[in-house]
Formats: structure tokens, C-alpha cells, sequence
């Protein structure tokens, strides 16, 4: 572009204001092939997708405003994303499809979010818009009109529309009608593919290990995407050499690497990280020419349990080294663990221990849980309290006598009865069945 080089211009033009310029035909299979990738990663974004070639992608977002925080976080996270992936996109939103793709092409980073609003993003469009997109008008129409002194598309809609109709322009009142939402402009949508195969041609043949490792990296930002799509994980997937073609002893041959991931993930880090280890085992017998990427049977993933201590990486850490940081920090005591204890007194129905107790063993003699409830708040001594009323006494008696084998200051003779109390909060009282057969308040439901 600095030399003087633009669209439009001959190809001997071009090769005479900059003869180092490097001429590539375009492949239009591998752009459909690149804008079948786009749509299959931006299922992370919303699931209503459809495909307007050859170079566009028709995203329905309406369903995701809330989920991505509004118009304006949502298009960021897009462009980000896309960057990532590989590829430089213009953006635009609009009520209706085709009057999106126009603003993207036109007045890229447009938003326009309700249909008062389209009349004035659009008119200002150059005609030569009408000739873009699905069922387009045909050159000679844009010939017609630009004749006519019609140069953007306010012009064109003041134009009769009868009078298009005998000049053979209906295609252009159609386009019109669409993109300013006067009639419906249904698309097919997109289906992504039940098997994930992504490739990519590196810039030049490579045997390093940080080059490919880039590669790899566009090509995990791919599989992300299609995994959010469907809220999987895989087990697996394959990462494919492909090492130069006219390398001498090695012309079209491939080398897979299935790499495992040991559980159910679509954490791109820890993909990223088996991938590293694959490719740093052993040397590379030839410079590497393109990457390719594999996955299929991808299971449906439920969502990380969350945990009051889990570290930053959303991974379950180490319990025994936070167990001795902890105790470290607070003291020996400071960390215990409850465990249940064979005895009816409440009171006397658990007991203090070092953590961490032993899973899945029941201790000898634990009776079965009670059938009435009890509190989550036991006092330690019991409270005193007035006899209640008898229409406060919601559930009960339960009858409790232990504890004769540890004398008789430790015996409990006692009624309990689950009771609302004047703050209408629940409580668990007991009358003792020993003169002066006083009540007592010994915890509170939650």
C-alpha cells in the first residue's frame, strides 16, 4: 500500500510499483473451510449461527446480551476471541441480517440495537451496497441507478418503487425491504460438525517447538469453542504433524500424537501443557509443515465443583499441605474436625478430633440418627426458662435417660420438646423429670 498498490489495480501494475510483492491465488475452498471454523468457535457465544458467503458470519446474540453483560462486552469478547483464533474481523450488529453484514462492511463497530435506529445507520450506505449479499442486484441495476443520481440508499428509497419494477430493478426494492426490516429475512442455520478437525498451514516449515506450540495454541482457541457449544469435555485428541512435502524422505507424511488428558476437560491450559510434553519427547525428524487437530466423542461435562479453599486455578489443591499451613498459622489447635460420638446426651454426642478423620468408617456402637430433629446451635450449658405455653409446643415429648454409668452428676433425665419461643424463632427445650422438674432452653434450629 505504500508503494502505491490497491485494489483493483492489474497484476503487472502491482509487480511494477513493488516487483518484491508475493502474488498467491486465492482457494476458495480453504476460505470456506477457514469460515466453517469461525462458525463452529463461535458456538461459545450463542447457538443460533448462520453462514453468508463467502465471507461472512450471521450471529444472533439477543439470547446472550445478559449472559456476556451487554451489546458492548459481548462484540469485545468476539473481537477478542477472534484475534485469538487467528483472524481479524469487522464487526457490526443490526435488527436484520443483511443490514448487519452491510454495516460491518461499511461502518464497522456500528451498533444498532433497535429498528428506529436502522433507517438512519443505513441511509448514508453508498448504493453499491445493494450489489452485496444474498439474492443481489445485478450490475446493470447499480448501473441504473447510479445514472440516475442515486448514490447512497436514502436516494434509492425515494425512488417510485413501480417505476424499479418496469426497469427490471425488483431486486433492488427486495434488498431494501430486508435490510430495513419491512419483510422477514429467515437464513438456514448452522450445524456444527459431531467431529472437530481443524488445520493450519504454518508461514514457513518449522522444527521449533515454541513456532508450533503457537499453532497449537489457534488451533486449541478452535476446539474451545466448539466444546463450549456443547458444554463437553474430551478425554483425547490428536495432534497431527504434517512435515514438508519436498523434504527429501519425508514428502507427504504425517505424524500423530494422541494426546491424553487423563479426565474429562476442556481446560485449553492443561491441553496446551500435554501437548508441550508430546512435542518436547524426542527431536522432530523434519521441519513441520502445517498442524492439524482432531477430536471427537466429546461427553457432556458437569460444572466444577466449587470448594471454599480452592486455588486460583479452580483445581482441587493439596488438603494435607493446606491442613499444615493452616495449623501453622493458627496453631495445632486452632484446626479440629467434629466427629459423632455413641452417646443419646446431646451434649455428649460428639467429640472434638484431629483432622482428618477417617472416611467411610462407621464407630463401633453409634446408635441410629433420632427420628425428631435436632438443632444446629447446642448451647453449652443449658438455659433456664419459664414454663411455656402448652400451644408453643410444636413437637415432643422425646425422652431421653443416660449416662447412669458415669455417675450421677452426669445423668440426664430429661423430655424434649422442639417449641416456639416469643420471637417466633424454634428452639429445643426439656423439662427435667427429677424435682423441681424445671424447663430449659438447649439450642436453636437455623
Amino acid at each position: 500500500m505504500a508503494c502505491g498498490v490497491a485494489p483493483g489495480i492489474s497484476r503487472a501494475s502491482a509487480l511494477a510499483l513493488a516487483p518484491g510483492l508475493h502474488l498467491q491465488e486465492r482457494t476458495p475452498a480453504l476460505e470456506d473451510a477457514a469460515l466453517i471454523d469461525i462458525a463452529t468457535w463461535a458456538g461459545r457465544f450463542t447457538s443460533s449461527i448462520s453462514l453468508d458467503p463467502p465471507d461472512t458470519l450471521l450471529l444472533e446474540i439477543q439470547a446472550s446480551l445478559r449472559l456476556f453483560g451487554g451489546l458492548a462486552p459481548l462484540c469485545a469478547a468476539i473481537a477478542e476471541n477472534l484475534e485469538e483464533l487467528g483472524f481479524a474481523g469487522q464487526l457490526a450488529v443490526a435488527p436484520t441480517p443483511l443490514a448487519a453484514r452491510w454495516l460491518a462492511r461499511c461502518a464497522p463497530g456500528s451498533l444498532i440495537d433497535s429498528n428506529a435506529s436502522l433507517a438512519v445507520a443505513l441511509d448514508p450506505l453508498p448504493v453499491a451496497v445493494l450489489g452485496d449479499g444474498h439474492d443481489a442486484a445485478t450490475p446493470a441495476s447499480l448501473d441504473l441507478l447510479t445514472g440516475i443520481g442515486a448514490h447512497v440508499l436514502a436516494d434509492v428509497r425515494r425512488l417510485p418503487r413501480s417505476g424499479l419494477a418496469r426497469r427490471h430493478a425488483r431486486a433492488v426494492t427486495a434488498q431494501l425491504d430486508r435490510a430495513y426490516a419491512r419483510v422477514p429475512d429467515p437464513r438456514p442455520w448452522f450445524v456444527p460438525p459431531e467431529r472437530y478437525a481443524a488445520r493450519l498451514p504454518l508461514p514457513a516449515p518449522t522444527d521449533q517447538v515454541d513456532t508450533l506450540l503457537f499453532g497449537v495454541r489457534r488451533l486449541l482457541t478452535g476446539l474451545s469453542g466448539w466444546l463450549d457449544a456443547r458444554q463437553a469435555g474430551l478425554e483425547r485428541f490428536t495432534l497431527v504433524l504434517e512435515y514438508e512435502r519436498h523434504r527429501q524422505g519425508h514428502e507427504g507424511r504425517e505424524e500423530p500424537h494422541e494426546i491424553v488428558l487423563g479426565a474429562l476437560s476442556r481446560d485449553m491450559a492443561r491441553c496446551q501443557l500435554l501437548a508441550r510434553e508430546h512435542l518436547t519427547r524426542s527431536p522432530l525428524p523434519a521441519p513441520v509443515d502445517a498442524l492439524r487437530l482432531e477430536a471427537d466423542a466429546p461427553r457432556l461435562l458437569t460444572p466444577p465443583r466449587s470448594d471454599l479453599f480452592d486455588g486460583d486455578d479452580g483445581r482441587q489443591g493439596d488438603p494435607g499441605l493446606l491442613l499444615a499451613t493452616l495449623r501453622a498459622r493458627l496453631g495445632h489447635d486452632a484446626v479440629r474436625c467434629l466427629a459423632a460420638h455413641p452417646d443419646h446426651r446431646p451434649e455428649r454426642a460428639w467429640r472434638w478430633i484431629d483432622p482428618p478423620p477417617e472416611r467411610n468408617v462407621t464407630p463401633a456402637g453409634l446408635p441410629d440418627l433420632p427420628s425428631s430433629p435436632r438443632p444446629l446451635w447446642l448451647l453449652a450449658t443449658p438455659r433456664p426458662i419459664a414454663r411455656p405455653a402448652t400451644e408453643n409446643l410444636l413437637a415432643g415429648p422425646e425422652r431421653i435417660e443416660a449416662g447412669w454409668w458415669d455417675g450421677p452428676e452426669a445423668t440426664v433425665n430429661r423430655d424434649y420438646f422442639v417449641a416456639r419461643s416469643h420471637d417466633d424463632s424454634l428452639v429445643w427445650i426439656f423439662q427435667e423429670r427429677q424435682p423441681p422438674h424445671g424447663w430449659f432452653v438447649h439450642g436453636y434450629f437455623s
